[in-house]
């Protein structure tokens, strides 16, 4: 009977999450989704499949420091079986086994009703649009399920062995992963789990061995990458302390984002984020008070001998730390898509309160959550359908972001208006004086609109900002230009990449 009742748990987990997300089948590729999957010839090969192992994430016109051959092999698969309907749908399927890998996680920690109320709050989560709509969001998926299944082998089957597999699987999945064992190391901590000592030890050692393969993989196959790893724009000359601050404060957006997501934002690129370099900044305060406020959870939790709980609020600020910009930069200072793992802990969390705090109401409260999150998810699905929908939801829950503007000229761009793509991209310069590939975008457009004096002017001034890095986005923007039918303005911005190139 047991095993009947876990069944329907998560059937009705995976059912909750694919339903929701129905909506997606009808999208196409969007932003991230040209480069890495529709326009990169490693997912159009039928070798790709195996090929991903050895190649970067991004393709080579593009760059990047980036390591997720596991994802790549998925897409190429993908390729071969139908068009952007198909990725899409293997997207809704790795959400729903992570959907479902949530609620197994919590059932042998809390029992079968917090599972029931985690997985269904995990699969309509708002938060994780992003991640499901957008094809290259399945990195994340993927990571997360492989993540979950390694902490469960870990703290609940006590395996070394599945454990270590599903770890390996996770970070070839995306480079986040590498928190598990942290997670499972707060597992013991809080007395989730209490392996022997010579189990422990092996697990310790089973990490080392992937740690160093990993590495030594990784480095093999990125030696030779002339890309870079890319800082958030608002962290573009800025100092280790400023950077710092500004991930702390960015803590109140995680925190709306996990209890109450109903603003959601493709985009968190200057000036809708700005630097925090005081300690006196009211948005530095305000993320501090989150921070307190979760770490007076963890202590309560821990106190009161709740185990599970001090676990599962543990779980949140342990996922979140790669993307926290307080060990190292990273690419984004608040990115709904890297909440998918986080959100695990967060759901675990509430589960088991909700169990605790609202036992006689609990089917009420899960209704009402489980209603507003799925109305809120399958509205936000269509955002992703295209470049021109993500661009028109950037401009209008981001008005003062840089980078609706940059995607608007991009649009027009291709779509040979060069007059108007000339204004977005010097409007978007304006607010952000620091992207060099605004300069490139409009040196184009003023190539295309025969003004050589302003683009040569344009280009310029870009090289004072990019350097060497110029060439990448010269390149870049060259090809764009030709595959729009322009090959005068491609000669020119070639050229231009010729001559930054000689010695």
């Amino acid at each position: 009977m047991t095993v009947r009742r876990d069944l329907q748990v998560d059937l009705a987990v995976a059912g909750c999450a694919v339903l929701v997300y129905l909506g997606a089948l009808w999208n196409g590729f969007a932003l991230d989704d040209r480069p890495i999957i529709a326009l990169n010839p490693l997912v159009q090969a039928s070798s790709g499949v195996w090929q991903a192992f050895l190649h970067p994430y991004w393709p080579p016109a593009f760059g990047g420091q980036l390591y997720r051959p596991l994802a790549v092999a998925t897409y190429a698969l993908d390729a071969r079986l139908d068009g952007s309907a198909w990725f899409h749908l293997v997207n809704l399927l790795w959400h729903a086994g992570a959907s479902v890998a949530v609620a197994a996680l919590v059932r042998r920690g809390a029992g079968e009703r917090s599972a029931l109320i985690a997985g269904l709050l995990f699969a309509v989560h708002p938060v994780h649009v992003e991640a499901v709509a957008n094809v290259a969001g399945r990195a994340e998926l993927m990571a997360a399920l492989f993540s979950l299944l390694a902490v469960y082998g870990a703290l609940v089957r006590e395996s070394v062995g599945w454990s270590a597999g599903a770890l390996a699987l996770a970070v070839l999945s995306k480079e986040n992963a590498a928190v598990v064992p942290a997670l499972i190391v707060w597992g013991w901590v809080v007395g989730v789990a209490r392996p022997a000592r010579p189990k422990a030890l092996a697990f310790v050692i089973s990490w080392a061995v992937l740690g160093a393969l990993y590495l030594a993989l990784r480095t093999a196959v990125l030696r030779h990458s002339t890309g870079f790893l890319e800082l958030a724009p608002v962290f573009v000359g800025a100092g280790p302390l400023a950077i710092r601050l500004t991930g702390i404060a960015a803590f109140a957006d995680v925190a709306r984002l996990l209890v109450f997501p109903l603003n959601l934002r493709a985009d968190y690129s200057p000036a809708e984020r700005t630097l925090v370099d005081s300690v006196l900044d009211g948005r530095l305060l305000l993320g501090l008070a989150c921070l307190a406020v979760w770490a007076a959870l963890v202590v309560l939790a821990w106190r009161r001998g709740r185990r599970v709980e001090a676990f599962a609020v543990g779980w949140i600020a342990i996922a979140l730390l790669p993307v926290a910009n307080l060990v190292m930069p990273v690419g984004v200072v608040v990115a709904e898509r890297a909440l998918y793992l986080p959100s695990a802990g967060f759901v675990f969390a509430l589960a088991t309160w909700l169990e605790r705090v609202a036992r006689r109401r609990v089917a009420l409260v899960l209704t009402v959550l489980g209603v507003a999150g799925a109305a809120r998810t399958a509205l936000r699905v269509p955002v992703w359908r295209n470049d021109t929908t993500v661009t028109f939801s950037i401009l209008e829950d981001s008005p003062r972001s840089y980078r609706g503007l940059q995607y608007a000229a991009l649009i027009v761009q291709g779509a040979r208006q060069p007059e108007r793509a000339l204004e977005y991209y010097q409007r978007a310069f304006s607010i952000y004086p620091q992207d060099s590939r605004l300069l490139i975008g409009a040196a184009d457009a003023a190539f295309a609109l025969g003004r050589p004096a302003l683009a040569d002017s344009l280009l310029r001034q870009a090289e004072q900002l990019c350097r060497e890095l110029c060439v990448t986005s010269l390149r870049n923007q060259a090809n764009a230009a030709r595959a729009r039918g322009d090959a005068a303005a491609a000669d020119s911005l070639l050229a231009r990449a010729v001559r930054l190139e000689s010695p």
